[in-house]
């Protein structure tokens, strides 16, 4: 593990797309930041790695040598423990985690191995109490069955209202509105990077999860799309505001969706970007695949990996 903080912004559904505006919504949104880290490039399938003084894009592969379209149950996993999680289940799968595939994750993610460590660790997502017993929580999301495994699930509204979480969405709007808790503060997209990057800034290792850029691009459109990327791009401004300049970022994602609003997942290459440290680390170990950001995180896969089942 590196000697500085490190943190990864895991986006759902964000890949490298094509070179086309009316296609691509990184193309048409107003993303200063990630514009400034990248000295002004954003990349594209011609471009697919602009490099700034700060960052590098390094195009990630999520279709992992399977056939299909990559997809979120599976690619999460991957993303998450190192391993080929698609080879090992035996095909691409998703939106949720497949049963057979938690014990993977419990035993192999960044965060199960930073605590195995020693390591102080964070899971900076709040979460409703119960939730994984809950309804919503029975077909979930890689993260938080993954923090749960790890004992880092502990991010409730209480947490939430003090700014010592970060809602999914990045604005409590959700919480608010569908969770009945309208005591919450609202938050800028801006003030919740700043939490994020201050939570970050105790722990040796922190994830933070985002979903709702796979939903755009599954929904929104061109106009809603953009809408997503923008509010990621403030909140990444309010990360780097408070996160330590030394410290290593990695923003990465699952498999691709919006960067395309012609329709759903693809199998372009995954969003990774790389700041600070985690971008020197990166220039040395050429990540090629959503399974290498462990990796660069210091957080290589254990061996021996699991077998392949085969699973369909």
């Amino acid at each position: 593990m590196h000697p500085y903080p490190q943190l990864l912004i895991f986006l759902d559904g964000v890949g490298i797309g094509p070179s086309d505006p009316d296609r691509n919504p990184f193309l048409q949104a107003d993303l200063p930041t990630l514009r400034d880290l990248l000295d002004g490039h954003l990349p594209t399938l011609n471009d697919p790695a602009p490099r700034g003084a700060r960052a590098q894009v390094f195009p990630l592969d999520a279709t992992l040598g399977t056939p299909g379209t990559p997809q979120s149950g599976t690619g999460q996993v991957s993303l998450l423990t190192g391993w080929n999680a698609a080879r090992i289940f035996g095909r691409h799968f998703g939106p949720w985690t497949p049963v057979q595939l938690r014990p993977v994750l419990k035993d192999g993610s960044v965060l199960a191995r930073a605590r195995r460590a020693g390591l102080p660790a964070a899971f900076a997502n709040a979460y409703p109490r119960g939730y994984l017993e809950s309804p919503r929580g029975r077909r979930p999301a890689a993260p938080p069955l993954a923090a749960a495994a790890a004992g880092l699930l502990v991010r409730h509204h209480e947490a939430l209202g003090v700014g010592e979480a970060v809602a999914s969405e990045i604005e409590n709007t959700g919480w608010r509105r569908h969770l009945g808790f309208a005591e919450l503060p609202d938050v800028s997209p801006e003030e919740a990077g700043r939490n994020l990057g201050r939570i970050a800034s105790d722990h040796a290792f922190s994830l933070y999860a985002h979903y709702a850029t796979d939903i755009a691009g599954h929904r929104l459109g061109m106009k809603g799309s953009k809408r997503s990327l923008e509010r990621v791009d403030a909140f990444l401004e309010g990360v780097l505001e408070t996160f330590p300049p030394d410290g290593g970022l990695v923003i990465a994602s699952d498999h691709g969706n919006v960067e395309d609003v012609t329709g759903g997942h693809t199998r372009n290459p995954a969003l990774g970007v790389f700041v600070g440290s985690a971008a020197e680390v990166a220039r040395t170990l050429r990540p090629t695949s959503i399974t290498d950001v462990p990796a660069v995180l210091g957080l290589p896969p254990e061996s021996p990996a699991p077998p392949e089942s085969g699973e369909r």
